[in-house]
């Protein structure tokens, strides 16, 4: 009779033992492994086609960060959960708990490296709807700094977390900082220069500019410079910080551009003649497109000339476009000079001899 007791205790507490030990932890692992299998196949992907339906895109930014998920993960979250199941102790139990940490740090910074890509795409694409040229460098520049920033300050959490103290750590990184930024001074003042570009805003890709005695239009926005083609065709390469130190003509900015020219006449030429220029302006100004007469008026009488100024403005800040009216304008000119019979003026010296002794 005792010795049937005995059986049946070693018996039943054999059993209970590999129930709690390995078989419940083994259905555990299997349940939790393919419920999140069928969470990410089909929950997931009904949930993407409902975020395609509404307006807004931060519902596709957090199906994303979950899609992003892989299956090693699922196998751990369903292993982590099987041996606490089990009631492991010890080192088993201590690197699970440290596994499970680095695992929520590592997705956790990748959930927010997901947040900054998608807000970076979000602005690349609102700075595309207004204007159709645009440089990508400081947003990318930005980006990839504020994603390098996370997984540092990811890296030391874990650290800290494995019981290191980062006080030192974090010191020495800041010496080494400051010496870092010393030996690249003037590289980092172009890389402040380039920020306060981008959001300042003075001029944009496309823009034509004229800084001191170079003008052309400004082709890419770089970190450290700016590239300009000119007129000439060639391509000027500029600091950032030389341009955010100097002062810059914008002409894209312009909604109209005023013009000022002169011409001189003959000093024969008689004083009918002289305001029938006055009423031979307007008529030529009235058949260009874009060009709008200010003034015209008999200005001066100089050296060798009568000299004439005409002011007008033209709708657009294209510089060739201006370059064409003024042409225009000129040939116009010309010829109703022709058909009038005046002359115009050019550097001339008339000398008076006295013959009497």
């Amino acid at each position: 009779m005792s010795l049937n007791t005995t059986e049946i205790i070693t018996s039943t507490f054999s059993n209970n033992y590999i129930e709690d030990q390995f078989l419940v932890p083994i259905v555990i692992f299997i349940s939790i492994f393919f419920a999140l299998k069928i969470f990410k196949f089909i929950i997931i992907s009904k949930l993407k086609q409902l975020s395609q339906r509404t307006k807004t895109d931060l519902d596709d930014m957090l199906i994303k960060i979950i899609d992003d998920i892989h299956w090693p993960f699922y196998i751990f979250i369903a292993l982590y959960a099987a041996i606490k199941s089990a009631k492991v102790t010890g080192a088993i139990d201590t690197f699970m708990d440290t596994a499970a940490f680095i695992a929520i740090v590592y997705y956790a910074t990748g959930a927010i490296q997901t947040a900054i890509k998608y807000t970076t795409q979000k602005l690349i694409k609102r700075r595309q709807r207004e204007q159709k040229q645009i440089d990508t460098s400081v947003i990318d520049f930005l980006s990839g700094l504020l994603k390098a920033i996370m997984w540092l300050i990811a890296f030391l959490i874990v650290i800290s977390n494995l019981g290191y103290d980062i006080t030192t750590l974090i010191a020495g990184m800041g010496i080494a900082g400051i010496a870092i930024a010393f030996a690249l001074q003037n590289v980092l003042t172009d890389i402040f220069a380039s920020f306060s570009i981008y959001f300042d805003k003075p001029f944009r890709v496309g823009d034509f500019i004229i800084i001191g005695k170079d003008m052309g239009t400004v082709k890419k926005i770089g970190i450290k410079t700016t590239r300009i083609q000119t007129l000439q065709g060639q391509e000027l390469v500029v600091s950032n910080k030389d341009l955010t130190s100097t002062r810059i003509n914008n002409y894209k900015k312009m909604q109209k551009r005023r013009i000022a020219f002169t011409f001189g006449v003959t000093y024969d030429t008689p004083s009918v003649k002289l305001k029938r220029i006055l009423e031979i302006m307007p008529p030529i100004f009235e058949k260009i497109d874009l060009a709008e007469l200010n003034r015209v008026h008999f200005k001066k009488f100089a050296d060798s000339s009568l000299d004439f100024e005409v002011v007008y403005y033209i709708d657009t800040s294209d510089y060739n476009k201006y370059m064409d009216i003024q042409q225009d304008i000129n040939f116009a000119i010309k010829e109703a000079f022709e058909k009038e019979g005046i002359e115009f003026a050019y550097p001339t010296q008339t000398l008076f001899v006295n013959t009497q002794k």
